[in-house]
């Protein structure tokens, strides 16, 4: 059964659900050290398995991470989205991209889509999201969104910084 799941567009980005051919630029991410705080580096078996997430994520949930592709090109950059898996602290805006695509603003483009979206689109009236502590990258991004720091929790066998973003309201 087909996915309705909407597309959304930045001045670089489409915000599109994933598809197969999505597939082998994930299994090099979730091989590499960076995908450590995913429960990576993993095979492909296990790959296969954390990339059906994403779109097992919009069936159950309604919404999910999109798969972030450069409209100039077509390539797969990375995916941003809304995250709430069963025993999550609550909803989230998520960010990760593929080895070679750092520092060039495609993930705090695409999570302030992802951002608006869940205000907007899906009604949202707050959200978090949850970094690695020593993510500094990922904490950047957050704090480009305009979220704070808010607390430190237990994460993925590490802690994780939790960071607030500013409601729908306080975004106008």
């Amino acid at each position: 059964m087909p996915l309705d799941i909407p597309v959304f567009e930045t001045p670089r980005l489409r915000l599109r659900g994933f598809t197969p051919e999505d597939f082998e630029p994930w299994v090099g991410f979730y091989a590499s050290e960076i995908s450590a705080t995913y429960g990576g580096p993993c095979g492909r078996d296990e790959a296969w398995r954390k990339f059906a997430v994403f779109s097992g994520h919009w069936a159950l949930r309604g919404y999910g991470p999109w798969a972030l592709e450069l409209k100039a090109t077509g390539e797969l950059v990375g995916l941003s989205g809304l995250w709430f898996p069963e025993g999550w602290l609550e909803p989230e805006v998520t960010w990760a991209l593929l080895p070679g695509h750092h520092g060039q603003g495609y993930a705090t483009e695409g999570a302030q889509r992802a951002l608006q979206a869940a205000y907007e689109h899906f009604g949202w009236r707050t959200a978090v999201s949850v970094v690695a502590v020593g993510n500094e990258a990922s904490a950047a991004v957050a704090r480009r969104l305009g979220a704070t720091l808010e607390a430190s929790i237990p994460f993925r066998g590490g802690e994780g910084w939790v960071f607030r973003h500013r409601g729908p309201v306080d975004h106008a």
